[in-house]
């Protein structure tokens, strides 16, 4: 019973952050107090310190932290949702298609899973990025196509075990085709584990945006970026530690608010 409340709570709390998160982006132009791309400080060159009418300071461009926070909101949810919606669509494609049909299809989808996942990570989309030029379109496919591996393999583990249960096989001795079995039998009854992979895949894909971002192949400037942000504010560590901290706390935030809603559905699920 502890338990259960307990996980309860993770989904309220996570599911109260991540709706924070998404009321901050869509209402971004009405909470910013400054333009996140203008120079609002006469402190140009050296980063300006908080203050009543600069909560978080302002970078050494005089750009207001605070609002360029706000406005890195609206970026990285983009991002983070977009990329993980090409996750899913990738990873759940080939998931189903190697689980249900098996065989050389499964052993060839496979191996091809196995070679991506040997990739390192970050190197992969670092080198995708560089291919593609930095831009929010090119990097949220980036992010897509690098992070679908374990979905995959969830995806194809929970197939094959659909594929041998009593109403799958009914609908197959009765003739229905390979497509309409996958639409209407096996993949309904995946939907709930989908629905958690992704929320907590959404965590990961905002981690990797901010990684690229803080390499400098993330969201161009002048468009605020949490990564990059903290990238610039490490310049500036000793004497305005706010410049990282403010986008690093944020960064922190949203990946918390996204695990825990996450746990919180898986532990709903499982019970």
């Amino acid at each position: 019973m502890n338990s259960r409340r307990r996980l309860n709570r993770l989904e309220v709390v996570g599911g109260a952050m991540v709706l924070s998160l998404v009321l901050v982006a869509i209402f971004a132009p009405i909470l910013a107090p400054h333009d996140p791309a203008r120079a609002v400080a006469s402190t140009f060159g050296d980063p300006g310190a908080p203050s009543m009418q600069f909560p978080l300071g302002t970078d050494q461009l005089g750009r207001d932290v605070l609002s360029r926070i706000i406005y890195g909101a609206r970026i990285s949810l983009a991002v983070g949702v977009a990329a993980m919606a090409i996750t899913m669509a990738i990873g759940v494609t080939i998931g189903l298609v190697s689980g249900f049909f098996g065989g050389a299809i499964d052993f060839l989808l496979m191996r091809f899973t196995d070679v991506m996942l040997s990739l390192p990570f970050l190197l992969l989309a670092m080198a995708f990025v560089a291919v593609l030029r930095p831009s929010l379109v090119s990097v949220l496919l980036v992010i897509g196509v690098v992070s679908w591996t374990q979905v995959a393999r969830v995806v194809r583990a929970e197939a094959l075990s659909m594929t041998t249960r009593d109403f799958v096989l009914a609908a197959r001795a009765l003739g229905a085709p390979a497509p309409r079995l996958i639409i209407r039998h096996v993949l309904p009854n995946l939907a709930p584990i989908i629905v958690v992979m992704a929320v907590l895949g959404t965590s990961g894909t905002l981690l990797l945006e901010a990684a690229l971002s803080f390499l400098g192949l993330g969201v161009p400037p002048p468009a605020p970026s949490w990564g990059r942000m903290v990238s610039e504010g490490t310049m500036y560590f000793r004497t305005a530690p706010w410049l990282a901290i403010s986008p690093g706390l944020a960064i922190f935030y949203a990946v918390l608010g996204f695990n825990l809603l996450g746990y919180g559905v898986l532990g709903r699920r499982a019970r």
